[in-house]
C-alpha cells in the first residue's frame, strides 16, 4: 500500500498517463522547479521511476531523449520561477500577514548564496521544497541572472539527467523492479540528507560561535 496519495504516487502517475507519461513528467518537473504551488510534487522519485520504466520498456521513449526533455523543463522552470520572483515576488514577500511568502525567506536565500556561492544553486536541486522556493527568492533578491541561470543549467543537468539515469540502470536489477514503491521512498529519504547535514553543520557553527563569544566576554571581564 502506498504511503502517498495515488495522485502523487510516481508509479500511478506514469502508468495512468500511458503514452503521455513523458509529457506528464515534463509538466510536473517544470511546475516543481518554477511554480511556487509545485513544491509538493515528487520530483526525485518521479524522475527515478521514469528512468526505471524506460529500462523495462514500460515507457518507449529513448533514455537520451527523456533526459534532454527533463533537463530542459527543469531549467525552463527555474527561468520562469526567477522572473516570477523578480516581478511579483516583492509584493508577495512584503505582505505582513503572509504565512507562505515571508521576507525572511529572501534574507535567508541571500545568506545561503553568500555562504555557499555557486554550489548552493546546484545543491538546491537535490533538496525537495528548497528547489522550488530558492528560485523565486533568488528572483526577489535580484540575484545576478546570468550567474543564476548558468548554475541552474548545471544543477538541472545533474539532477534531472542524473536521477533518471540512476533509475534506468538500477531498474535493470530484478529486486529494484519488484520494489518500485520502496525505491521511490528511498530516493525521497536520500534527497533530504542535505537538509540534515546542513542542520547539523549549522548547529555546530552556532555552538562554536557561542563558545567564542563566551571566551571573548571572559577575556574582557578579566581585563576589567
Amino acid at each position: 500500500m502506498s504511503v502517498l496519495p495515488s495522485w502523487l504516487d510516481p508509479e500511478v502517475i506514469l502508468r495512468g498517463m500511458g503514452a503521455w507519461a513523458i509529457a506528464a513528467v515534463c509538466a510536473i518537473i517544470f511546475a516543481e522547479c518554477g511554480l511556487l504551488v509545485g513544491f509538493f510534487f515528487p520530483g526525485d522519485s518521479l524522475l527515478f521511476t521514469a528512468g526505471l520504466f524506460i529500462s523495462t520498456g514500460a515507457i518507449q521513449t529513448p533514455l537520451w531523449l527523456a533526459c534532454v526533455l527533463f533537463t530542459v523543463c527543469a531549467f525552463a522552470g527555474n527561468v520562469c520561477g526567477y522572473w516570477i520572483g523578480a516581478k511579483a515576488g516583492p509584493a508577495l514577500f512584503n505582505k505582513p500577514d503572509s504565512k507562505l511568502f515571508k521576507r525572511e525567506y529572501v534574507e535567508k536565500t541571500h545568506d545561503f548564496f553568500d555562504r555557499y556561492g555557486a554550489r548552493a544553486i546546484v545543491l538546491a536541486r537535490f533538496v525537495p521544497i528548497v528547489r522550488t522556493f530558492i528560485t523565486a527568492t533568488a528572483g526577489v533578491g535580484r540575484m545576478n541572472a546570468k550567474r543564476f541561470f548558468v548554475y541552474s543549467a548545471i544543477g538541472g543537468l545533474l539532477w534531472a539527467t542524473g536521477v533518471t539515469i540512476l533509475g534506468y540502470f538500477l531498474g535493470q536489477i530484478e529486486f529494484v523492479r519488484n520494489n518500485i514503491e520502496a525505491m521511490a521512498i528511498l530516493i525521497v529519504l536520500v534527497s533530504i540528507i542535505p537538509i540534515i547535514i546542513e542542520m547539523i553543520r549549522a548547529r555546530r557553527e552556532k555552538k562554536h560561535l557561542t563558545q567564542a563569544a563566551a571566551e571573548e566576554a571572559a577575556e574582557i571581564t578579566d581585563r576589567l
